[in-house]
């Protein structure tokens, strides 16, 4: 399905219960929705007790590009403008990576929009110096390169050695997903996530219960971080997925969907 949302034509599936508890999911960079639907993922795990939002954020999947001018803010305007749409006033929300940035900023903005959180391999802080100087080679490969070589280099950064032997199909799932994504949009969405703002001074503030999941070899966001933002977190809880990288939700579907099932069966 698709609707107009602050002038973007935005992308969404809205399935299962339709009177149940909503769960929004929010995919990572530079990802769609697709990442939470495939055979044995998220959004099937849970479709016979839930209902099933998940969306593609501007300039991702098959969302509009627009003028590739994105911040995380508006990518948060796009999350509760699409929530509006749907006449969806509180929900369990799940964000892995970029969509960690995105409903962290959206929890700060509006907690009371929230009934609980699954944080999949991400983090509060804001980019350091660095990181904004690699992101910024990237834009500069991207342009150069094109996205076909991008995906390569990204898939070999996030998903794990283990993945690469066990997990091809879903490797080269994801990697087709970067490849169809516009060079603009890619450029965009990265000075996106380097502008983003800290969000580390909001987690001692979350009453809302709380799930992490941090892949074993996550080189991007470590398990570490996990540990670091449940020390911050109340009622939260960490788990650890087993012979993941940064994908944890498709790398070892089974080890993550088995706390994710047992988390979103305890909210009510």
């Amino acid at each position: 399905m698709k609707t107009v949302v602050n002038n973007y034509l935005t992308h969404y599936i809205d399935i299962g219960i339709s009177t149940a508890i909503p769960v929004v999911f929010i995919h990572g960079f530079p990802f769609s929705h697709k990442m939470w639907t495939f055979p044995g993922g998220q959004t099937e795990s849970i479709a016979t007790q839930n209902r099933i939002i998940a969306y593609d954020v501007r300039g991702h999947g098959d969302s509009e590009i627009g003028d590739a001018q994105y911040t995380i803010e508006f990518f948060v305007d796009d999350f509760f403008g699409l929530l509006d749409h749907l006449n969806v006033t509180k929900a369990i929300v799940v964000g892995l990576s970029m969509g960690g940035y995105i409903a962290l900023r959206a929890y700060e903005r509006n907690p009371e929009r929230f009934r609980a959180l699954v944080l999949c391999d991400t983090k509060a802080e804001a980019d350091a110096n660095d990181a904004k100087v690699r992101r910024s080679a990237t834009i500069k490969s991207i342009k150069q390169n094109g996205p076909k070589v991008f995906a390569q280099e990204f898939v070999a950064n996030v998903f794990s050695a283990h993945s690469f032997n066990t997990k091809p199909d879903s490797i080269k799932f994801i990697q087709s997903i970067i490849e169809r994504t516009s060079p603009a949009s890619l450029c965009g969405s990265l000075l996106a996530l380097a502008a983003r703002t800290d969000t580390s001074h909001i987690l001692p503030t979350i009453s809302v219960p709380t799930l992490l999941l941090f892949g074993e070899h996550d080189g991007l966001t470590p398990p570490a971080s996990g540990k670091a933002m449940f020390d911050k977190i109340p009622s939260s809880r960490f788990e650890i997925i087993p012979k993941a990288g940064h994908v944890s939700n498709m790398e070892n579907p089974e080890a993550f969907n088995s706390h994710f099932v047992e988390f979103i069966s305890s909210i009510k």
